[in-house]
């Protein structure tokens, strides 16, 4: 009766030391969950060199099938298309994901910088390093606007291009870009408004976790938008160029890239299609999943 005591002691303590930690870090705990979630649905997480930056990146969907690489936008993960790479996986596509330098699970160097013209290089480099010759490639926000430049200097390693909810033209954003880095729970709900049509109710707790990590990492995120906010790479001129077919696909309720930019990349690319969904906004790709995935499947067979 004394051991089992003891062993009740133990296990309550250990439960509040849980319980603590957990309310001091719910986000740490949330990423923990996540990535047991992609071990057991047998997502390969893994890590290659590039440039001589360590990159993280997540991969599905069958070895010999047909290779899809998404990139995601600015403070964003490989987790961040863990909604639509399931379709596309069970469609037969081999999926990759990577985390952009100074996000997700990759490496921060301080000398990098974080511009989407480096990161575009990068990009390249993984698909090198990994010896992917030609893909079809996605990218979401800041993402887009990277996986255009990639097209745009090796238009022959990219043979379907998709943009969701993207960056890259010439337009000054209406909207306090130093929202991307929330120093105060108004901030982020602020941050949240504009992100999403309906967005929930964080709790307070979580609320200070999440303030606390991207306080600790605004630095990567206030270096690549003074470099984005500078148009030194804006793609107006490039898009017309491009060859390969193009899916736009849009949130209507996007107000961080307002529908108006979708429609402008779908005029200046003639041979695109554009698709716009009721009822999203900039996270469509995540929320809007179930209208989505279906027309990506459709533009990745045709």
């Amino acid at each position: 009766m004394r051991w089992l005591g003891r062993t009740l002691a133990l296990v309550a303590a250990l439960a509040l030391l849980g319980g603590i930690a957990f309310l001091l870090r719910p986000v740490a705990f949330f990423d923990a969950i996540m990535y047991l979630h992609e071990d057991f649905s047998g997502i390969a997480s893994r890590d290659v060199r590039v440039e001589g930056i360590r990159v993280h990146y997540l991969v599905e969907g069958p070895a010999n099938g047909p290779v899809v690489v998404l990139v995601h936008g600015l403070g964003g993960s490989a987790e961040d298309w863990r909604n639509l790479t399931p379709y596309l996986a069970s469609a037969g596509f081999r999926v990759y994901r990577p985390d952009l330098p100074g996000y997700g699970r990759s490496q921060r160097p301080r000398n990098f910088s974080y511009s989407v013209r480096d990161e575009a290089s990068v990009v390249v480099g993984f698909l090198d390093a990994l010896g992917l010759k030609q893909v079809d490639l996605g990218g979401w926000s800041m993402g887009g606007w990277i996986v255009q430049l990639v097209a745009a200097g090796h238009p022959d390693r990219v043979n379907r291009l998709m943009l969701f909810d993207s960056a890259g033209l010439d337009v000054t954003p209406n909207w306090n870009t130093n929202l991307f880095m929330p120093r105060s729970a108004a901030e982020l709900d602020e941050l949240d408004a504009l992100l999403m049509p309906h967005p929930p109710q964080i709790p307070a707790y979580v609320a200070r976790d999440i303030l606390r990590n991207s306080q600790h990492h605004a630095w990567v995120i206030k270096r690549a938008l003074d470099t984005m906010l500078t148009a030194a790479d804006v793609t107006d001129k490039l898009l017309p160029l491009f060859k390969m077919p193009v899916l736009v696909e849009w949130g209507e309720g996007d107000r961080i890239t307002p529908v108006a930019e979708a429609e402008t990349i779908h005029r200046l690319i003639p041979q695109s299609q554009l698709d716009v969904i009721p009822g999203c906004g900039h996270l469509a790709p995540l929320e809007c999943t179930v209208q989505m995935a279906p027309k990506v499947v459709d533009f990745l067979k045709q």
